[in-house]
């Protein structure tokens, strides 16, 4: 018998700025003089004494000479562009779904079991639900034509089983990050490049329900007493929570989405982030066993990076996973991720990274891959690839090769870990043999911008050579950047353990 018989009573943009353009001059030159072709043709201003009428003069002052114009009208565009431009809030078809969807729930929840909805899929669900809306809708005396009968249908079982207005953004497959400030704003990321998405949320304790929802679901809590939070959603998806008081304007979502379709190095080679030998040189790194470690900045693409190398792990092999919110989704079939918990209400049953790593040691793994470092669980990974764990991988954020060995040691330095500088700086030569350095440029595009070796120590500095490089030549018309991925013409150091696994020449191949 249907559950949902029961019934109630009848009561109760930040405008675009252009690109990037050569500075003009205020009077004619010929194209020799300008430096070669780098820069376009410029149209000369008309001079006072040609016969022509020369334009009234701008308000904005324009430097000595006319340099610059443009940049300056670009830059007092941007001091003008207004900041109120920030809600989300919208008039229109989905605001008028939203305020239906406010009558219709109270009434709905009356004539449903939880319990039994709880149980049934959404397709299901919607399907029990049908006649019951339309109940309500003849009670309430609304009628609404089939459009608006199937998005009030969505809103609906959204609002019961899922997300609410989130779900819309997050079965949308062009968006990459989710960023909710607040009940009144939310941003969404597409291509690279931020926009103010069109949902709305009821109010403050509606977006607080959902973000409640998230975090229970994978056995974190959320309230005023522990107000930051790590969560992920049941597709991967990495999730942050901060609400009030450490938030202002309300609570506050951060979610990282993650493409359904895993990201191979070949996709990335063919969508431009990494050349094809690149891209084999680093398929030799992962079959072969190298110790690698991503960095780059927030949003350059590290965990995708990392994913997509480890396509390139032998199946034979064990692979343990070590994170705060588990993202990392690997194809191995013995893969084994491991998350750690934060502190109960009283302090206590804390786990660490650091405590995870010691444990995996135990754990009988071929590789440890770290989803991050941050702290002082650097020392025991660096003591994992000097230990038989070949093939680790971790991520960092940095924006330099130079500038991830300098932090790999202050991390070590910072622990509890009482070992000379010249010590960790040794180690971290003799562990590591890869650097990949991912970076997100301004026109939104992600690629790899340095591979580098870590061949060893010279008095008390690391030395490393660099393989590939991306050389930046120009800005198109459209904003895109160009540019070339050059191969150094080095001998790679790691050439004797590519050796061992047949890749030796390959490698060289792509690298020379």
């Amino acid at each position: 018998m249907s559950a949902f018989g029961r019934r109630g009573g009848m009561g109760g943009g930040r405008p675009s700025f252009g690109v990037a353009r050569p500075m003009q001059g205020g009077a004619p030159e010929r194209a020799e003089d300008r430096g070669g072709s780098q820069f376009p043709p410029i149209e000369a201003d008309p001079l006072p004494d040609s016969g022509e009428e020369a334009p009234p003069p701008t308000e904005t002052p324009a430097p000595t000479g006319g340099l610059g114009m443009d940049a300056m009208a670009r830059l007092t565009e941007r001091q003008n562009a207004s900041g109120e431009q920030g809600n989300s809030r919208s008039e229109g078809f989905e605001s008028s779904i939203h305020r239906i969807k406010e009558q219709v729930l109270p009434r709905l929840l009356e004539r449903v079991d939880p319990e039994a909805a709880a149980t049934l899929s959404k397709d299901e669900l919607a399907e029990e639900f049908r006649p019951i809306i339309h109940e309500v809708l003849a009670e309430l005396k609304l009628t609404l034509n089939r459009r608006e009968q199937f998005a009030l249908e969505k809103v609906l079982v959204d609002e019961l089983l899922g997300l609410g207005p989130l779900e819309e953004l997050l079965a949308d497959p062009a968006i990459s990050d989710i960023m909710v400030n607040g009940p009144e704003q939310t941003f969404v990321e597409r291509k690279g490049k931020l926009e103010l998405a069109n949902i709305q949320f009821r109010d403050e304790e509606h977006l607080f329900q959902i973000a409640q929802r998230i975090c229970n679901s994978v056995g974190r809590r959320v309230d005023q007493t522990t107000p930051l939070a790590d969560a992920r959603l049941k597709d991967g998806s990495r999730v942050n929570v901060i609400v009030p008081p450490l938030s202002l304007k309300g609570t506050a979502l951060s979610i990282r989405k993650f493409s359904a379709k895993p990201i191979t190095l070949d996709m990335m080679a063919k969508g431009g982030s990494m050349s094809d030998k690149m891209a084999t040189a680093l398929k030799i790194a992962g079959a072969s066993r190298f110790n690698v470690v991503i960095s780059g900045g927030t949003g350059s693409g590290k965990t995708t990076m990392l994913n997509a190398l480890s396509k390139m792990i032998d199946p034979g092999e064990r692979v343990l996973t070590i994170e705060d919110a588990a993202e990392l989704r690997l194809q191995q079939p013995h893969w084994l991720p491991l998350e750690t918990r934060p502190a109960n209400l009283e302090g206590q049953g804390e786990i660490t990274i650091r405590d995870l790593v010691k444990n995996a040691l135990r754990m009988r793994p071929d590789r440890i891959i770290l989803g991050e470092i941050r702290g002082s669980e650097c020392f025991d990974l660096l003591a994992a690839m000097n230990t038989g764990h070949d093939g680790s991988m971790a991520t960092l954020h940095s924006n330099s090769p130079r500038e991830c060995l300098a932090r790999m040691e202050n991390m070590v330095m910072m622990s509890d870990i009482k070992v000379p500088k010249e010590a960790i700086s040794r180690q971290i030569a003799d562990s590591l043999d890869l650097i990949i350095q991912v970076k997100r440029l301004r026109d939104g595009s992600r690629r790899i911008t340095n591979v580098t070796e870590v061949i060893g120590m010279e008095g008390p500095v690391i030395v490393t050579q660099e393989l590939f490089k991306f050389e930046y030549l120009e800005e198109s018309a459209d904003g895109k950047i160009m540019g070339e991925y050059r191969s150094m013409g080095l001998r790679p150091y790691t050439l004797e353990k590519a050796k061992q696994f047949g890749f030796d020449q390959a490698l060289l191949e792509a690298c020379l």
